[in-house]
C-alpha cells in the first residue's frame, strides 16, 4: 500500500486549509469527506451516531441534487464517496481493513492516500500506537498554531454556535474564554493542549513517522514545502485557498494577556518539540 498520511490536528489550525491544498496535489488521493472521526468514534463507542450523521448528510445532498442527477462533479465525488464510507461504517466494529480500503480505492500506485480529523490528537498513546502500526507506512502530521491565536479562534467558533442567529458577540467570547481558562470548557481546554498531544504522539509514533509543523509557516508555503517532503510528493506553492477564519472580532490587551498566561505551558512545549519558537509567535509573547 501507498504512504498512509494522518493529519491529527490541531484543531483551528489550518487543517482544512491543508486538505484543499493536498486534495488537488497529483502525488495524492483523498477522498471528499475530510474527517473520518472513525479512530475517535471507536474508542467512544459512538460509531452508530456518525453512521446516523452520515445518513442524514446523504439524503440531504440527494435532495439538493435530484437525487444526484443534477449534482457537479464535487457534489457526485461527495454522493459516492458517502455511499461508500457508510458501508465501512455500517460494519458497526473495527475493521482496519475496510477503513483502509476506502481510503485507497481510486488511488494509483504511489498516490499517498489518508484523512484529516483533529480530533484523533486527543486520543490515547495506545490507540495512536496501534494507528501507527495498520500499514507498512503510516505518517502523521500534527500541525500547530501560535496557542493564543487558536484559542481566540476555537472561543469565537463556540461564541457563534451557540447564538441562535450565530452571531459572535464580545461578551458570549469573553464568558467561554474565562470559563476555559478555569477549567470548565472541557472541549477548549483539551484542544488547547499542545504538551498532552505531542507527549502522546512521541510515545506512539515511531521515529521519522511524526511531522510537526507550524500554520503560519505553513500558509506562507516554506511549512507546505516541508509537508511535501515528509510526503515524498512534488512540492508545490500555496493556492489561495480560504483560510476559515470566522468571524472577525479582536481580543482586547487583557484578553491576550490572560490567555498567553495560561497557555504558556504549550509554549514552552511547541518550543521543545520545535527546537525555537516560531517566529510569528515570537513577536507575540
Amino acid at each position: 500500500m501507498s504512504v498512509v498520511f494522518l493529519c491529527v490536528g490541531a484543531a483551528k489550525a489550518g487543517t482544512s486549509w491543508l486538505h484543499s491544498q493536498l486534495a488537488v496535489h497529483p502525488g495524492c488521493h483523498f477522498r471528499s469527506i475530510k474527517e473520518l472521526h472513525y479512530f475517535d468514534a471507536l474508542d467512544e463507542g459512538t460509531m452508530s451516531r456518525n453512521l446516523q450523521r452520515m445518513r442524514a448528510r446523504q439524503v440531504a445532498l440527494l435532495e439538493r441534487t435530484n437525487g444526484g442527477l443534477n449534482a457537479t462533479p464535487e457534489q457526485a465525488a461527495r454522493i459516492a464517496d458517502g455511499g461508500d464510507w457508510m458501508d465501512v461504517l455500517e460494519r458497526g466494529g473495527e475493521d482496519i481493513g475496510a477503513y483502509l480500503g476506502y481510503l485507497s480505492e481510486g488511488a494509483t500506485s504511489g498516490q499517498v492516500v489518508g484523512e484529516t480529523t483533529p480530533a484523533y490528537a486527543l486520543l490515547s498513546a495506545d490507540r495512536l500506537a496501534r494507528m501507527a502500526r495498520m500499514a507498512q507506512d503510516v505518517r502523521f502530521l500534527y500541525l500547530m498554531r501560535d496557542p493564543v491565536d487558536r484559542l481566540w479562534s476555537h472561543v469565537r467558533m463556540i461564541a457563534g454556535r451557540r447564538d441562535a442567529d450565530g452571531v459572535v458577540s464580545a461578551r458570549r467570547c469573553e464568558r467561554i474564554l474565562s470559563r476555559t481558562i478555569s477549567g470548565e470548557e472541557s472541549q477548549i481546554v483539551r484542544r488547547s493542549d499542545y504538551a498532552g498531544a505531542l507527549k502522546r504522539l512521541a510515545a506512539a509514533v515511531p521515529g521519522g513517522k511524526l511531522l510537526i509543523e507550524v500554520f503560519e509557516e505553513m500558509v506562507s508555503g516554506e511549512g507546505l514545502a516541508r509537508i511535501c517532503d515528509f510526503l515524498g510528493i512534488g512540492r508545490v506553492a500555496p493556492s489561495p485557498a480560504p483560510v476559515h477564519a470566522g468571524q472577525a472580532l479582536a481580543m482586547s490587551p487583557d484578553q491576550r494577556r490572560r490567555a498567553a498566561h495560561w497557555l504558556a505551558p504549550q509554549y514552552e512545549a511547541a518550543h521543545a518539540a520545535l527546537g525555537r519558537m516560531p517566529e510569528a509567535w515570537g513577536r507575540k509573547v
